[in-house]
């Protein structure tokens, strides 16, 4: 497995709506190396998630994973990985939450972002397989995030308030500890803690 590159803002990749892949594609040699590729950099990385436009490949092919202890996000409930191909995200009623979110290629920023509290989840697994679910609190933001990636958008373009946009460090010193009650009070409500 590889660690491949993790493609910055402001490169024309980011803002290009990714491809679907078939399923004759999904199963070739090439792509089941870079799915273990793409799991392997977002785990290097720390992420919560990654998509594979993040690393210069504009397929429909995302992948999630929280574990415990995760540097970047040690609030975030775990979330066992998750392999979507051809994603898509609906969301269930009009239920909002504001999400403090960061992004790999974003690096060293913060923006609150408003999501869906809950959302219905379909994919196919990386050997086809259909899956649907539905994803409640905190962990839905998580998969909204991803999904804007394949369409070509970056929190940046959901943040609600300018004025929320900092540093990591200047949101681990001024924001994370009302961040984290709002949330684990958001997930206590949801019956998720």
């Amino acid at each position: 497995m590889t660690v491949l590159p993790i493609i910055q803002l402001g490169a024309p990749i980011l803002r290009q709506e990714a491809r679907s892949v078939s399923l004759e594609e999904l199963k070739s040699s090439e792509c089941q190396n870079f799915i273990d590729d793409l799991v392997e950099t977002m785990r290097a990385a720390h992420g919560a998630g990654l998509a594979a436009n993040q690393v210069a490949h504009p397929v429909r092919i995302c992948v999630v994973e929280v574990q415990a202890n995760n540097p970047r996000y040690p609030y975030k409930p775990q979330i066992p990985l998750r392999i979507m191909v051809n994603p898509v995200v609906v969301p269930i009623g009009d239920t909002t939450f504001l999400n403090y979110e960061g992004c790999l290629s974003v690096p060293n920023l913060r923006g609150q972002v408003y999501r869906y509290q809950h959302v219905k989840l379909t994919y196919q697994d990386r050997q086809g397989a259909s899956h649907e679910e539905e994803v409640i609190g905190v962990t839905a933001g998580t998969y909204q995030h991803e999904l804007d990636h394949l369409d070509g958008k970056l929190f940046l373009d959901r943040v609600h308030d300018t004025k929320s946009l900092c540093t990591w460090d200047n949101f681990e010193a001024h924001h994370k500890t009302q961040f984290v009650s709002y949330i684990t009070a958001m997930q206590q409500r949801l019956g998720l803690l």
